[in-house]
Formats: C-alpha cells, structure tokens, sequence
C-alpha cells in the first residue's frame, strides 16, 4: 500500500496496536525468563526462537505505526 492510500488509523486501532506492543514486550520477557532457568538446550534454543519473533513482531508494528504517522491527521490549532 503506497502512502498516498493509507488512511489515519483510528484511535481502536492504535489502541490494538499499544495492546499488541505490550504483549509482544511482554512474551519477549518471559521467553527471555524461560531460557535462562532451562536446563534443556532444545527448550532454551526454542525460547530463543520465540524471542526473535516477537522481536520482529514489535519491528513490524512500529514500522506500521511509522508509515501511518504521516496519514495521521493534524490538529487544528
């Protein structure tokens, strides 16, 4: 989608969009916990794994919310 397209992003969206970060920060966190207790190495390379997904998830919504910001409307003062 060009940037031309994109419409603002209403506030439930953005608000999904703030839940979604918290979660991911979140999971990141408590995959992070896990490795570091485990004392299975399949265990600890898997939470590894999720970290770097949830990693990516958080580049994704922020890059979103990026290209977004120039759709946002600006208030009239």
């Amino acid at each position: 989608m060009m940037y031309s397209q994109m419409q603002p992003l209403s506030m439930k969206e953005l608000d999904y969009i703030a839940d979604s970060i918290s979660n991911e920060e979140m999971l990141s966190k408590l995959c992070a916990a896990a490795a570091a207790v485990s004392q299975n190495f399949e265990i600890e390379q898997a939470m590894l794994e999720h970290i770097r997904a949830h990693e990516h998830h958080l580049h994704q919504l922020t890059d979103s919310l990026r290209q977004h910001q120039m759709a946002a409307p600006t208030p009239n003062h």
